[in-house]
């Protein structure tokens, strides 16, 4: 299990695609830290299991499901990458729960400036995401715990704040570009929950008088 607050940006060193699937090896620091063979780490809000550990970088397998549900596969060597450990049993929840399961990409529409570093950020989400986003509720962009600000259709804005604008891969993206999407897994199991409940309607006078009353 993740947070969402990123640790680290990491450099991809290369992409070497496969028969199937791919491998991605990232440099970094900070992650290598206690980092052990098999162990988890979230690129970009992609739980992956880390490889080949060396003192400035691991590799990953990146499976063909990887690849179509997340933006790893447009990564190029010299790409930035969000890198997050898990959380440890002691350690706190700064951000909300995220699993490192990408629900599916959305496309990066603009970041604009409101001054003294902060900024808006809007995203398009697919339309199979909406019922599980709620204003001021929490989503992983790129594997960042954000609060949602608007939902305005098929538009998702959320407020970048310095700190996350200076130690995530926000600042690097042009119109067009895919982020990372997973929502809050609460609402998913609350969705899920509620299509099952047998609601019956509501009892109006109408009924009544259909039923002899």
């Amino acid at each position: 299990m993740f947070t969402g607050i990123i640790e680290e940006l990491g450099a991809v060193e290369s992409v070497v695609t496969r028969s199937a699937g791919a491998r991605l090896k990232v440099r970094c620091s900070t992650v290598m830290k206690d980092m052990t063979e098999g162990a988890s780490i979230a690129v970009n809000g992609v739980c992956l299991t880390a490889v080949d550990p060396r003192l400035d970088s691991f590799s990953a397998d990146l499976a063909p499901e990887t690849l179509r549900r997340s933006n790893l596969g447009d990564l190029r060597a010299g790409s930035r990458v969000n890198l997050e450990r898990p959380l440890s049993p002691a350690g706190r929840l700064s951000g909300h729960i995220v699993q490192g399961h990408v629900d599916g990409t959305g496309e990066f529409v603009s970041l604009e400036e409101l001054g003294d570093e902060n900024w808006w950020l809007r995203i398009r989400v697919p339309a199979e995401l909406d019922p599980f986003l709620v204003y001021k509720g929490s989503i992983a962009i790129d594997g960042i715990s954000l609060t949602i600000a608007a939902l305005e259709g098929d538009l998702l804005s959320v407020t970048i704040i310095p700190h996350t604008y200076r130690n995530t891969t926000l600042g690097g993206y042009r119109a067009g570009s895919r982020v990372n999407l997973e929502c809050d897994i609460l609402a998913k199991h609350v969705e899920k929950l509620l299509r099952k409940l047998d609601v019956k309607p509501p009892l109006t006078v109408e009924k009544l008088r259909d039923q002899g009353f």
